[in-house]
Order: C-alpha cells, then structure tokens, then sequence
C-alpha cells in the first residue's frame, strides 16, 4: 500500500488588507500614545480612504446589533437599510467632530486695536451625551475682550468651531472647557467667557422623563474671571439670562 504524505499543519496570519480598519486606526493611535476618549478627535490618525472603510464596518456592527434586537431588517422595509443609516449618521453627521480635522479658521491681526466686549450668540449646539448617545441639543454664547495682539476671526467661524467641538459624545461641563481652550489658543484675548444651555435627552428621552429640566454652565478665563463687573455685563447681554 502507497503511504500518502502527512498533512502539515500551518497557521495563516490574516494580513494587512484583513485587519478592520478601526484597529489599524486604534493601533495607530496607540502608537503615539495618544487618548481616543469618545470627545477626543482622532483625525490625524485616519488615512485617505480608511472613513469610507470604517462606514461599512460600522454599518456591519450595527447590522449585528439590529439583529440581536430581534429585528427582521430584511422583511421590514422600514429597516431594511437602518444599518447604513445609522453608520452614515454617526461617522458623517452627529460624531463628526471625531473623524474630520479641524475647520480652517482665517485669523487676522487686531488693526484697529479693538479692546471692547465682543458677544456671540446663540449659536446652536447640536451633540449627544457619551453615556447614552442621547440628543444634546442648546445654545451657546460667547463673550470675547480682545486686546491689540488678538487674532480676530470671523463670527461664522465661532460656529464652525463650535459645531467641530460639539460634533461628538460629550459631557456638557467638558465640552465648554474644550471649546474655551481652543478659542483661547486660536485668538489669545485678554478675556473668554462661555455660557452653554441645553435640553439632554437622557432626561427627558428616558430615566426620569423630565421634559422642562436644562443644565446651564459657564466658564470664565482671563479677565472674565477677575472683573466682577466685566462678568456681570456680559451675563446681562444675554437675552433671558440678566
């Protein structure tokens, strides 16, 4: 009788085109230890084509958790492309302060010496709290006292800005202190105050269903905070809030 060759066992390492393109991110990011906390942004680490790739990843996750819901996506034409849906949602609109860089901000230099309170507001605040990916929807307003090394920059760019910060999970108290630190190193004023109201819909969505309760915080900086009446003139130009 012919003897036949062993089998020889062999282990196949999947390679580089296998590996989900969020742990190339992921690894990436590690790497440069760096945080990818769910309101940090993670732009620089996202290579030219890996969003595309990681909107179908998410929408396969997601696909799995639609079906672990008991959703029959596939005879239920209500839900039978949620999955999509809710990547593109995510990655491309709600979340998208994570995954895109930094809106470019034209700054110019303080010619005419301005050195008077300048308000913003209100700007709307469109985001969703880290612990239940609930809508956080508000506004916000901003106070500036420029000195004559400020950079001024235009007023819809506070909204980019304010939307690039808020374009992601956040905690409210966090997110105005991110929003103050980034105003601060774009325009270097003598004085920065933020003023931010909003409905969470983890309230009145779910848990205690409290439907008029809003969280209203502040942060001062520079000036704001050692001027009492400085503080005091700012929070008596908002309407509603005097």
């Amino acid at each position: 009788m012919s003897s036949q060759p062993a089998a020889v066992m062999t282990t196949t390492l999947p390679d580089e085109e296998g590996t989900p393109v969020s742990v190339k991110i992921r690894e990436r990011i590690n790497a440069a230890r760096k945080r990818f906390n769910a309101n940090d942004n993670i732009a620089e680490f996202i290579e030219p084509g890996e969003l595309e790739k990681l909107l179908d990843e998410v929408e396969e996750k997601m696909q799995g958790v639609l079906d672990s819901m008991v959703i029959d996506t596939a005879g239920d034409h209500n839900t039978n492309n949620t999955a999509r849906r809710v990547a593109k949602m995510y990655l491309g609109e709600v979340f998208r302060g994570r995954y895109v860089a930094q809106p470019p901000i034209t700054e110019f230099p303080n010619a005419e010496h301005l050195n008077e309170l300048m308000i913003v507001g209100p700007l709307t605040v469109r985001s969703a709290c880290s612990h239940h990916f609930c809508p956080v929807i508000g506004k916000i307003w901003i106070g500036v006292m420029p000195n004559e090394h400020t950079n001024v920059i235009g007023l819809s760019k506070y909204a980019r800005l304010v939307d690039w910060i808020m374009g992601r999970p956040q905690i409210q108290e966090e997110a105005v202190v991110q929003l103050a630190d980034l105003i601060m190193e774009k325009t270097q004023p003598d004085g920065l105050a933020i003023v931010m109201e909003a409905s969470h819909f983890c309230m009145s969505w779910r848990g205690v269903r409290d439907m008029d309760s809003k969280m209203i915080n502040s942060v001062m900086r520079g000036v704001f905070l050692k001027d009492s009446a400085l503080r005091r003139e700012f929070l008596s130009l908002i309407p509603g809030k005097n």
